[in-house]
């Protein structure tokens, strides 16, 4: 089928507003040529987007994981072992502090748990002394009974003095800065004397920042318009701008199972192996999603854009022969064309060129002709 033989059986009658009902040129052949100057194609729409076998967006790159390391005591940098662009293990040490005033509090927490130990050894031995005196009626009742509550009292002080061993303990412990996990490390906001708060009187400050770069995260922002085929375990390509002749192997890996009302978008998380490192954090890429449905983006003429201050939108014939506005998402611009991801759909007429009709009560007049023309074929990588 030729491109006119599209546009001529897609032609939609229209009623004339009433103020252009005078104007010259409205017979049955005037009301003819001038409908050649519309587009209302919803079936050239379908054939035009069947140029596009993949859906492009771009998005940010992310570290797997990213996190802020600080001190969990309080002291001085004594040593730091990881600078910036360094690769660490888990549990490596990235720094050392000096903490006197918990060493001190150790020292006295174990010397009391040392006197509670002893004076839970004296009570044990009077306790059984006093249960042998009681056999014979050596000691009153209430004598034996006061040893066995004070036994129980130095079981208790044991139990809190241990306590507070093991806790000083763990805060000497961390005055190992360690790495939660293996990464690359990408700030160093300490050096050796910085004074460093836990956090026990104010806001502790960052130490070290560590990623994960291994694994990448990607989150996609996909129209609701192809959200039903973006499901879990999907390949994807990744490309970057400053890599333009690579690729990397991707595939969905959730989604937030939510349309955001604002955007009419679906978020969706890519994961990207990267053993080579030659993916970094907040570079900018495009992600390639291959499309087996036959649900494709359209096709409009760029001429049939509004470009206003709501937003792109194009005029849309509706089943009472009235001409409304509708917001649209744009994707990518071929020039002549532009690609619509969200917004109208192939069952839509869409006005090209106009000429006067009521869009939302208002004349709004068109000259001239707009021909649609194919996209070219994307080159593949």
């Amino acid at each position: 089928m030729s491109h006119e033989d599209v546009l001529n059986q897609s032609q939609v009658q229209l009623s004339t507003p009433p103020t252009a009902a005078s104007a010259p040129g409205t017979g049955p052949a005037g009301k003819h040529s001038r409908l050649l100057w519309f587009l209302m194609i919803p079936l050239a729409l379908c054939v035009l987007g069947l140029f596009t076998d993949e859906l492009v967006l771009p998005a940010t790159l992310q570290a797997f994981s990213d996190a802020p390391i600080f001190a969990r005591t309080s002291g001085y940098v004594a040593h730091w072992y990881a600078d910036i662009g360094q690769h660490v293990s888990s549990g490596q040490v990235l720094a050392q502090i000096d903490s006197p005033d918990v060493d001190q509090q150790l020292i006295r927490a174990r010397a009391t748990l040392n006197q509670s130990q002893a004076n839970l050894t004296l009570a044990g031995v009077t306790t059984e002394r006093y249960h042998d005196l009681i056999k014979s009626n050596s000691v009153a009742q209430q004598e034996v009974d006061q040893n066995n509550q004070n036994l129980a009292s130095q079981k208790a002080a044991v139990v809190f003095a241990a306590a507070d061993v093991k806790q000083l303990e763990e805060q000497q412990g961390y005055e190992k800065v360690t790495a939660p996990f293996s990464g690359v490390v990408t700030a160093r906001r300490t050096d050796i004397g910085d004074l460093i708060n836990a956090g026990n009187s104010g806001t502790g400050a960052e130490l070290f920042r560590l990623s994960k770069i291994d694994i990448m995260r990607i989150f996609v922002s996909v129209p609701e318009a192809y959200s039903e085929q973006i499901v879990t375990g999907l390949h994807v390509t990744v490309q970057l701008t400053e890599l333009p002749n690579q690729t990397f192997d991707g595939q969905v890996a959730r989604n937030n199972h939510a349309i955001d009302p604002t955007t009419r978008t679906l978020l969706v998380e890519v994961d990207v192996l990267n053993p080579g490192g030659k993916l970094l954090p907040g570079a900018y890429g495009q992600v390639h999603f291959k499309l087996a449905s036959p649900t494709r983006p359209l096709i409009v003429p760029s001429g049939s854009i509004l470009f206003q201050s709501a937003g792109p939108q194009v005029a849309i014939v509706t089943a009472k022969n009235t001409v409304e506005l509708r917001k649209v998402v744009i994707g990518r611009d071929f020039g002549n064309t532009m690609e619509i991801t969200n917004g109208i759909s192939s069952r839509d007429s869409v006005v090209a060129s106009p000429p006067d009709y009521l869009v939302n009560g208002m004349p709004v007049t068109v000259q001239g002709h707009v021909e649609v023309q194919p996209p070219a074929t994307p080159k593949k990588s």
